[in-house]
């Protein structure tokens, strides 16, 4: 099989990098074409990181330049800026995978929680990018919805325990992460002064994540309780979820079983902890059980698991590869 041309439109951003470091050595994709608003400088410019490991072109974005270089491209852009993008992309025949939220939510929810929507049309045809609920419809997508690094950890927690959960009752997040889900540009509430050596709660209860939540694991808004907590760490994500059950069973069997054949996904039988996962797209994820009161910890790499790696994973079942190919698994540890 010859290499499959893909892109990055958005490649200043943590991201963005995180998607060039994957994307340089894939054995499948060859990235032929990197842009930003700006261009003109390269990979190594943008990213000193990258120097003596690729010196590509960063060039400024434009939609004819990218259908006429690559088959697939990823968007590593805003909310609001992305949809400006999708549309005449998919027009040019090219496959997109957006790792903005403009394509995971109903239109009436995305903008009760964002802004207005101006490509509704694509939005109906967005799959969620998330593998262990849709990965058949991956398959045949043209546009994946990558979803949010909150959800991803907390719906992963969930899913095998919906339906032994007491209908109605609280769903209960408490997530905490690392700085660099804030993004690269630099503002008062994560400054290096306000994180350092603090924790802090932000947005509680109403954050826009709670409602991608809810859609996805079918209750209503009112039933999630999500509270995102600020840690002053570069990257990872751990979310202590709790929910009230019935019935006799033993958790940590129902969550082995649910997730023997995934690839992603590991069954802990001690605490999860977010350094086991960072750099890798792995969700490692605990459960523990008193009375009828579950506790269940999701610790992922919110930069990778929570956006870049799942972008490729997605990518790849989008072309018919192995969804692992070219993903990172070995964590950063020590």
């Amino acid at each position: 099989m010859s290499a499959i041309n893909v892109g990055v439109i958005g490649a200043s951003g943590y991201t963005g990098l995180e998607l060039l470091k994957i994307l340089i050595h894939h054995p499948k994709f060859n990235l032929s074409y990197v842009a930003n608003t700006e261009g003109g400088t390269t990979l190594s410019a943008l990213h000193p990181s990258l120097n003596k490991v690729s010196d590509l072109e960063v060039q400024k974005a434009d939609f004819d330049k990218c259908a006429s270089s690559c088959e697939l491209v990823f968007l590593a852009l805003p909310h609001q800026t992305a949809m400006a993008y999708v549309k005449p992309l998919i027009e040019k025949g090219l496959k997109v995978v957006d790792l903005s939220a403009d394509y995971r939510l109903p239109q009436d929810i995305y903008e009760a929680f964002y802004c207005p929507h101006t490509d509704a049309k694509n939005l109906e045809l967005a799959v969620y990018g998330l593998p262990e609920l849709f990965r058949e419809e991956l398959k045949s997508a043209s546009l994946v919805a990558n979803p949010g690094c909150f959800p991803t950890s907390a719906i992963l927690g969930l899913l095998p325990f919906m339906e032994r959960r007491v209908k109605n009752t609280p769903i209960i997040i408490d997530a905490k992460t690392g700085v660099s889900g804030a993004g690269k540009k630099l503002s008062d509430v994560t400054h290096f002064v306000n994180v350092n050596d603090n924790l802090f709660a932000y947005n509680p209860l109403m954050h826009r994540h709670a409602p991608e939540i809810a859609q996805k694991l079918h209750v209503d808004f009112d039933e999630v309780h999500f509270v995102p907590h600020l840690v002053p760490l570069t990257r990872g994500m751990i979310s202590s979820i709790y929910i009230q059950v019935e019935g006799d069973f033993d958790a940590y069997e129902v969550l082995e079983k649910f997730y023997r054949d995934a690839k992603h996904v590991r069954v802990s039988e001690n605490p999860v902890d977010m350094k086991s996962v960072a750099g890798t797209n792995f969700c490692d994820i605990y459960v523990k059980r008193k009375g009828n009161i579950l506790f269940i910890s999701s610790a992922i790499d919110n930069l990778l698991r929570g956006a870049s790696s799942a972008a490729v994973v997605n990518a790849n079942l989008m072309m018919g590869l192995d969804e692992d190919l070219g993903i990172p698994n070995i964590a950063y540890v020590p």
